[in-house]
């Protein structure tokens, strides 16, 4: 009988648990997505503001054509956890390409925000050779690009 009442206990003990262990794996992760949420650019974007040093993290949507006027730039569209569309503009003159770049990638990114009606731009997604700028970066697939 004892044996039995012992080994209920350990199976109460371990649900417990796993419930625990769960909880605490839902709100860890709850808190890595409202980390990267950048409310910092979903305010920036409501109040028009642009020069805004923001870092995030987005779905890419769209591979859009590189940007070969004046300084050449890989060009791509981001959709944020608040479900604003941001297009990234990163120099490939200063900082290497991101590679195999595709839809549906998470990119996260260090950059300097520039207001417009159809979400904003993210660029200095690299390093200022002057240093007068703060350094910015790209990171995917675990690759940090700047």
């Amino acid at each position: 009988m004892k044996i039995i009442q012992i080994l209920k206990f350990i199976d109460h003990k371990e649900k417990k648990m796993k419930k625990f262990l769960f909880t605490l794996l839902a709100c860890f992760t709850l808190s890595l997505n409202f980390a990267y949420a950048n409310p910092q650019i979903d305010k920036a974007y409501q109040e028009k503001r642009s020069d805004v040093q923001v870092q995030g993290v987005g779905k890419v949507i769209k591979v859009l054509s590189d940007d070969n006027k004046g300084s050449r730039h890989q060009r791509f569209l981001l959709k944020l956890p608040s479900n604003l569309t941001i297009l990234v503009a990163h120099n490939i003159d200063l900082a290497p390409r991101v590679d195999g770049l595709k839809e549906g990638d998470e990119v996260e990114f260090y950059g300097e925000y520039e207001w417009n009606n159809k979400g904003g731009v993210i660029h200095w997604t690299h390093l200022d050779p002057r240093g007068k700028h703060k350094d910015g970066w790209l990171k995917h697939n675990g690759i940090v690009y700047k």
